[in-house]
């Protein structure tokens, strides 16, 4: 009786190319638009793609590597979005990149204290999920109002994503944007406009830092809660329904010095992957759980070659007529807006306080210079503190 033959490596190794292709091209719209919401010129948000790009092929690559596991490390898309809801802080973006080293920190810390990663852990998930709903609703609208404003541009966009959701939901959103890209060259061809070769060359542009409280409340402070709430935490369950359990302490000091090495040139933060760690540490990357960090490295190789290629992404989407771009980014956001809500007033006994941070963070308005985002956190905070303490009393 002879033993049958083990799968190919190709099979991991394409699990994680395709980890790598759709978590980039699903969400770099997303990214770019952020950092450019915080204050950053083209360029400097072309730097920031490149950076966080190359930070978490190093990441994957390293942790996969060292713990033989399928871990992949992400940009964390939350936070990006929350950058585009949040917009211009006091210091511009010499203050934000301030507010990315603080991140970064701040998950090195949760690394090392473990105290610190129990306190963001007891903030109510419905809380957290609310808030970062409500940062997410004003661009989920974006596809609603571009096909107003741009409907030549907007509705084949649109069409292409409702078509894939049906048939292969997970290249809906990437196709979605070659749909865009299409759009843009037929607007380029129309205009008989030129693209600059300088723009499809892939540069660093770096910033000095600065600190300044607005910054530090407006985006440090959600932006770490986000990327830990959205991502780091629901990554380590995804990765241990798959049977691995994630070294916390080495992947939160991976992440964070990523991030702190990444943030002068504009990436705003790096975590594990949480959706889309599902494609590298899932059966389909292999039969065998004990090849599957063959994926994990993959990953971060296809994340490398795509960090090479990231200036010409940009230079599309610098390129892209109205309305199409935001409309691509609210697509991608569909999915976890959904996710957000539903965590968010899942417990009947949460969804008041659920429901004002969600309707903070929505309104955009900020109060002494701070974003609606920490408002939205405070306020639920506060409700819930006062409707549980009249259940106790009651009781």
């Amino acid at each position: 009786m002879t033993t049958p033959e083990p799968d190919p490596l190709s099979r991991p190794v394409t699990a994680g190319i395709v980890t790598a292709l759709v978590g980039f091209t699903s969400a770099f719209v997303i990214v770019l638009t952020g950092l450019r919401a915080v204050g950053a010129t083209p360029a400097q948000a072309a730097s920031g793609l490149l950076t966080v790009c190359v930070m978490m092929g190093l990441g994957s690559l390293i942790l996969a590597w060292r713990y033989r596991m399928p871990i992949t490390v992400a940009w964390s898309t939350p936070g990006a979005a929350l950058l585009a809801a949040t917009g211009a802080v006091e210091g511009g973006w010499p203050a934000a990149v301030g507010a990315f080293l603080v991140v970064g920190g701040l998950i090195v810390l949760t690394g090392l204290w473990p105290h610190l990663g129990r306190l963001i852990a007891r903030i109510p998930p419905s809380i957290a999920q609310a808030m970062l709903a409500g940062v997410l609703l004003p661009l989920c609208l974006a596809p609603v109002t571009g096909i107003v404003a741009n409907p030549w541009g907007v509705i084949p966009v649109v069409l292409t994503w409702l078509v894939f959701v049906r048939l292969a939901p997970r290249w809906a959103v990437p196709l979605a944007f070659v749909a865009a890209a299409v759009v843009v060259g037929v607007s380029l061809a129309q205009e008989g406009a030129s693209v600059d070769p300088a723009l499809l060359v892939p540069r660093v542009e770096l910033t000095m830092p600065t600190l300044t409280l607005g910054a530090l409340v407006s985006l440090a402070v959600p932006l770490y809660i986000v990327t830990m709430a959205s991502q780091n935490v629901p990554g380590v369950a995804i990765m241990r329904s798959f049977g691995y359990e994630v070294p916390w302490r080495p992947a939160m000091l991976a992440t964070g010095i990523g991030t702190i090495i990444g943030a002068p040139a504009g990436g705003h933060a790096v975590n594990l992957a949480a959706i889309s760690a599902a494609l590298a540490a899932g059966p389909d990357a292999d039969a065998d759980p004990k090849r599957r960090w063959v994926a994990g490295v993959s990953t971060g190789a296809a994340s490398l070659v795509l960090g090479a290629a990231s200036a010409a992404f940009a230079a599309l989407v610098l390129l892209a007529p109205e309305a199409v771009i935001p409309a691509v980014a609210g697509l991608a956001l569909f999915g976890a807006f959904g996710n957000a809500v539903q965590q968010a007033i899942d417990d009947p006994g949460e969804r008041m306080p659920a429901v004002v941070t969600f309707l903070v963070a929505a309104s955009g308005v900020a109060i002494l210079g701070v974003s609606a985002a920490f408002w939205a956190l405070v306020a639920g905070l506060v409700v819930r503190t006062m409707l549980h303490a009249g259940r106790r009393r009651t009781a």
